[in-house]
C-alpha cells in the first residue's frame, strides 16, 4: 500500500485576474507530485461534496445557506476576501469533503494527506482570511458523529493562529487545539486555543524545531488522541508574503518529518491538510507544499503502514 493522497479537480475555482489568493497551487501540487514520482495516479482518492447538514454540525444554518446560495452581504464577503461564485461555493464544500475523507483514510491507513484544507479562520457564523467553512472542525464533528473517534488533537503549524478552530472548540474537551504561530501577525485578535505558542518574528529553523519538540511529544502523551489533524501551513517560510518567520525549505521538510515521525512512532494516526502559503513565485510555493507529501511518503514506508 502507498500513502493515500486526496485531490479533486474542483479544488480550484476561478478568481479575478491578479487576486492574491494562489488558487492555482492546488492543481499544480497534484501535477508536481505526479511529475516527480512522489505519488502515482492510484494513490489519489477523490472526495465527495458533503451534505450541508454535515457542514451545519459546525456552522450556523443561516450562514451555510447564505454562502451556498450567494446571498451573503458584501461586508461578510469582504471579511472572507474571496469573491463569491457558484464554482467557489462548490470548491469550498468539495475541499471540506476532502478533509473528511483524509481523516477517514488516516484512521484506516495510519496516515493520509489532503492537497487542500486548513481553513482555520472560519467561525461558526462567518468566514475570514480566505476561509469560508472550517474543514478541520467539520471533519472532527463528522468523525465524532459517526462514532469513529472520541478524542482529537489538532496540531496547527500555520504561521497564523487557528482562531476559528480555537473558538469552535473552546468549551469542548474532546478536541484539543494546539497552535504555534507568529505572535505579531493576522488575526489581530487572537482566540484561546488549548495551547498557544506565539513565536517572535524572524524565528529560524533550529529554534522553531526545538520549540516544537518541547511540546509535541508531551501533548501526545497527555491528550492520547484517537486521531491527529496536522495543519501543515508553509507560510512560516522566509519567502512567504504573509509569514514573518524565517524557515527554509529544509526547515519545512524537517518540521514535516518531525511531526509525522513523532506521531507515527507513538502509534497515533495523522490526517494532514496543507494550510496557508503565499508567494509571488508559484513554483517555489508549490514545491514547499509538496514537502508535506514527500515527508509523509517517506514516513509511511518507514513505518510500513
Amino acid at each position: 500500500m502507498d500513502l493515500p493522497i486526496i485531490y479533486h479537480p474542483d479544488y480550484i475555482a476561478p478568481l479575478p485576474e491578479g487576486h492574491r489568493f494562489p488558487m492555482s497551487k492546488f492543481r499544480q501540487l497534484y501535477e508536481l507530485l505526479l511529475a516527480d514520482g512522489v505519488a502515482n495516479q492510484e494513490q489519489f482518492h477523490t472526495p465527495e461534496r458533503p451534505p450541508l447538514e454535515l457542514i451545519e454540525l459546525v456552522h450556523t444554518p443561516s450562514y451555510v445557506q447564505a454562502y451556498y446560495e450567494g446571498t451573503l452581504d458584501s461586508k461578510a464577503q469582504r471579511r472572507i476576501g474571496l469573491p463569491w461564485s457558484p464554482a467557489l461555493a462548490n470548491r469550498t464544500c468539495v475541499a471540506v469533503g476532502g478533509t473528511i475523507l483524509t481523516a477517514k483514510l488516516a484512521l484506516s491507513q495510519g496516515l493520509a494527506c489532503n492537497t487542500a484544507g486548513g481553513t482555520h479562520h472560519a467561525f461558526p457564523s462567518y468566514g475570514s482570511g480566505f476561509c469560508i467553512f472550517n474543514d478541520l472542525a467539520i471533519a472532527c464533528r463528522v468523525l465524532q458523529k459517526f462514532g469513529l473517534v472520541e478524542k482529537i488533537l489538532i496540531v496547527d503549524l500555520d504561521v497564523h493562529q487557528g482562531d476559528g478552530t480555537a473558538f469552535i472548540f473552546q468549551d469542548d474537551d474532546s478536541v484539543f487545539t494546539f497552535s504555534m504561530h507568529c505572535e505579531v501577525n493576522f488575526p489581530g485578535t487572537k482566540q484561546n486555543s488549548d495551547l498557544d505558542v506565539p513565536l517572535p518574528m524572524g524565528m529560524e529553523d533550529d529554534a522553531y524545531l526545538q520549540t516544537l519538540a518541547n511540546y509535541l511529544s508531551d501533548l501526545l502523551s497527555k491528550v492520547k488522541p484517537d486521531l491527529v489533524f496536522y495543519d501543515a501551513g508553509v507560510d512560516p517560510h522566509i519567502g512567504d508574503r504573509l509569514g514573518k518567520l524565517a524557515l527554509t525549505d529544509a526547515g519545512i521538510f524537517r518540521r514535516e518529518m518531525q511531526v509525522l515521525s513523532t506521531c507515527m512512532s507513538s502509534g497515533y494516526p495523522v490526517a494532514c491538510v496543507i494550510g496557508g502559503g503565499y508567494a509571488d513565485d508559484m513554483k517555489s510555493l508549490v514545491w514547499r507544499h509538496s514537502l508535506l507529501h514527500r515527508a509523509a511518503s517517506e514516513v509511511y514506508h518507514q513505518y510500513k503502514l
